[in-house]
């Protein structure tokens, strides 16, 4: 067998940078470095036991997401989000998710809707348990299963982006507890129009309920 036979079978390794990134990441994701904190290099390298190199690395990547921002003599600090970039975002969501839908509704099979159809009863346990903490993380659940059914990756990662900005925001400026029954709602009449396989409503609907979390949230 020849090198380039069995070079591309080799199993991935994940390198320090890696991991460091993955864990900022998620740190950011969830808000436990809230939008404005620093963040300290060299603490981070005593914290992860590794040297500034890999931190170096993930913080720049975590720049170059638009997660963290390096300014002179300020150091690096969690990117905040303020309403005009929500607004784009969700412009871009308007898209994706109509797009989305659309793809899915043509080759939704059960496991699909039963993953969702799931979702949408732990989001409804966490609302009649008044656990609003447990919403926000649900909801990315949906709308990444979504993703993940078109089979296409760079779909997957423009959603994973945009649902970790408006998280991001949420941490600043959370939603209305009341509103998540109208998103719940609005999750439901996507899902009827993939079990009916019809893509037009599919699209129509996601991009329904893009726009009216828009209105809800960054309306001026």
């Amino acid at each position: 067998m020849t090198e380039k036979a069995w070079a591309g079978r080799l199993p991935p390794v994940k390198s320090k940078a890696d991991l460091v990134h993955e864990s900022l990441r998620a740190a950011i994701a969830e808000g436990k470095l809230r939008p404005g904190a620093k963040v300290n290099m060299d603490e981070l390298a005593r914290d992860y036991g590794v040297s500034k190199i890999p931190v170096r690395e993930a913080v720049k990547r975590l720049e170059s997401e638009g997660l963290l921002v390096s300014r002179v003599h300020a150091g690096v600090s969690v990117a905040e989000v303020d309403l005009t970039e929500m607004r784009g975002v969700f412009l871009a969501r308007e898209a994706i998710e109509g797009l989305i839908a659309g793809l899915v509704a043509e080759r939704a099979d059960d496991s699909v809707i039963a993953e969702l159809e799931e979702v949408q009863k732990a989001m409804r346990e966490a609302l009649d348990e008044g656990d609003v903490d447990r919403l926000p993380g649900l909801n990315t659940s949906f709308h990444r299963a979504l993703a993940s059914a078109t089979g296409y990756r760079i779909l997957d990662e423009l959603t994973d982006q945009l649902l970790m900005t408006i998280r991001r925001y949420r941490l600043v400026a959370p939603a209305d507890p009341m509103n998540w029954r109208a998103v719940v709602g609005e999750h439901d009449t996507i899902i009827a129009a993939l079990r009916a396989g019809d893509a037009s409503a599919a699209s129509e609907a996601a991009r329904a309920h893009t726009v009216s979390q828009a209105r809800h949230e960054v309306a001026d």
